[in-house]
């Protein structure tokens, strides 16, 4: 699983990063979920880590200035890390 935020914040239209950051999960056929603080997705560890490294180079280069991404290892049987 895969936790990320991009920024800057804009509260008055959806950025570009963020936007080339959902088409890079959603590409990648990764469950998505957004919250208030962040996405999550979750998928094979392959197709995880390639996303995040598309996610970081495509929201780089849309105008992200920071990035935070955590990656968690979830238990199989009941989806804990």
């Amino acid at each position: 699983m895969v936790e990320f935020t991009t920024e800057p914040f804009e509260l008055d239209t959806f950025p570009e990063h963020a936007a080339a950051a959902r088409r890079v999960v959603d590409d990648a056929g990764l469950d998505v979920s957004v919250g208030p603080f962040g996405t999550g997705a979750e998928g094979g560890a392959e197709q995880v880590l390639a996303a995040v490294t598309k996610l970081l180079k495509e929201t780089l280069d849309a105008g992200a200035t920071r990035i935070s991404v955590q990656v968690s290892v979830l238990g199989e049987e009941d989806g804990t890390p």
